[in-house]
Formats: structure tokens, C-alpha cells, sequence
């Protein structure tokens, strides 16, 4: 086998939980292209199966499955869905996130805790249910964020109106990296990888000039992230070529962390 038969998901099966975001649309072209069958599952199936049809279109095998990551019912008929179809799943990529925050640090009880119920007890229950239907030798790949591996810079936001003051978010990331070294532990014996990827500045058309400015010069690339940037990353976590790799945290940043 080449180097670059290693990267190859040709025969794997992948769930992209989310999948219709920009983060996860170029995390199911980077499977779908790479070869995988790729399931893609969020509470907004609509959305999915318009990405879906999209990849269909070019001869690639993406479906969509309805998912509310708050219910365990829920999880369940996803990981039933894929077995009874697919017989096996290879690829897990923990990608859907709530934002139930609309008030920042002072936002109510009731919000704070719909996002530990989401993004914590949620996403321990997805891993779990996919965990025992995958595969030996299987990766798991959790999308974190650089706000759960260092400090929010007040600076980013200078001479705009945005602020990032979601204290659940950094909580929540911030928790998943370490969830990320014990699943790693967890899963070891049986060969499954897990690693987490931690994206950081992907640009929106939203982003007032003078945000992607100053974000821009926080990096060593002096640029934010684009639709394409994750793309790489998934590929190889997902794939034989990092077959001695688990338990590390990724941060994929334009170097905004290492500065």
C-alpha cells in the first residue's frame, strides 16, 4: 500500500453528526470525495438532504438521518439506521453543537443548561452508541474550537459591535478536549482512534471588515479559515495514515495559538 492509498475512506462508513454548517459541509466533502459513505444526521433534515442530493449529484454516497443529539432515543434509531443499512461504522465525527445562548455570561439557567445537556451529556451519548457499532480500528474525531484551549481576545472584536462572551462554548470545548484523551484511553484496546480537531477563525460573509482584520493579525498566516481548510485534517485522522495517532488535540488555526 502507497502513502496515498493510506489516506483512502474507500469502503469506510462515516457519520458526520451537524453536516449542513460551514464547518460541516467541507467535513462531508472531504469524506465523500475521499471514498466514504458518508451519514449525515442533525434536527434539520431538510437542510441535509439538500447537501446530500448536492453530493449525489456527483456520484458520491451521502445520506441524511434525522438526529436531536438531546435524545437518546434519537441516537439510538441513527446507530440502528446505519448498522441495518451499512452493516458496520468505521468514522464518527462529532460535529453538531447548540448555541442556546442568547444572552452571553448573562444568559438564564434554563439556556446554559440546554447546552450542557447538548454539547456534554449529548455528546457523550453519541459516542457511546457509536462507539459499540464501530468497527476495530476505527477513528473518532472530535470538532472542538480554539476558545476551549486558550482565553477569549477582547482585541478580535475591536471597532465592531460582536462580542464573545458565551461562557458554555469555552466550557464545552474546553471539556470535549479531554473527553478527547479519555475516549482515547477507552477505546485503545480495540484499535479505535481518537483525536480532536480545533478549528479556529473561519470566515463569514458576516464578519465586519474590521473583525476579519484584527483576527487576521492574530495568526502567524495573517488569514482567517476558509471552506476548505478542515478539509485535509479530516481526511487524515479518519484514514490509515494516522493509524498510530490518538489522544492528541489539534489545533487548526493559521497559528492563532501559537502566538
Amino acid at each position: 500500500m502507497t502513502i496515498l492509498d493510506q489516506f483512502s475512506l474507500s469502503g469506510k462508513v462515516a457519520l458526520v453528526t451537524g453536516g449542513a454548517g460551514l464547518y460541516g459541509r467541507q467535513m462531508v466533502r472531504a469524506l465523500a470525495e475521499a471514498g466514504a459513505r458518508t451519514y449525515i444526521a442533525s434536527r434539520n433534515v431538510k437542510a441535509l438532504e439538500q447537501v446530500a442530493a448536492e453530493h449525489c449529484v456527483l456520484g458520491q454516497d451521502v445520506r441524511a438521518l434525522p438526529l436531536d443529539q438531546a435524545d437518546e432515543d434519537s441516537i439510538a434509531a441513527v446507530r440502528d439506521a446505519i448498522v441495518r443499512e451499512s452493516d458496520m461504522l468505521h468514522i464518527l465525527v462529532n460535529n453538531a453543537v447548540a448555541r442556546p445562548l442568547r444572552a452571553g455570561y448573562f444568559s438564564d439557567a434554563a439556556a446554559i443548561n440546554e447546552s450542557l445537556r447538548v454539547n456534554g451529556t449529548g455528546l457523550i451519548l453519541v459516542t457511546r452508541a457509536m462507539g459499540e457499532a464501530m468497527a476495530d480500528g476505527g477513528s473518532i474525531i472530535n470538532i472542538g474550537s480554539i476558545m476551549g484551549l486558550v482565553g477569549l481576545e477582547p482585541l478580535n472584536y475591536r471597532g465592531t459591535d460582536m462580542g464573545g462572551w458565551s461562557p458554555d462554548y469555552f466550557f464545552n470545548k474546553g471539556g470535549m478536549a479531554n473527553l478527547t484523551r479519555f475516549l482515547a484511553s477507552y477505546y485503545g484496546a480495540r484499535g479505535i482512534r481518537v483525536n480532536g480537531l480545533h478549528p479556529g477563525g473561519l470566515q463569514m460573509p458576516s464578519h465586519p471588515e474590521a473583525f476579519v482584520e484584527n483576527y487576521s493579525e492574530r495568526t502567524c498566516l495573517g488569514r482567517m479559515a476558509n471552506e476548505t481548510d478542515l478539509m485535509g485534517s479530516i481526511v487524515f485522522l479518519a484514514s490509515d495514515a494516522s493509524a498510530y495517532l490518538t489522544g492528541t488535540n489539534i489545533p487548526v488555526d493559521g497559528g492563532y495559538t501559537a502566538k
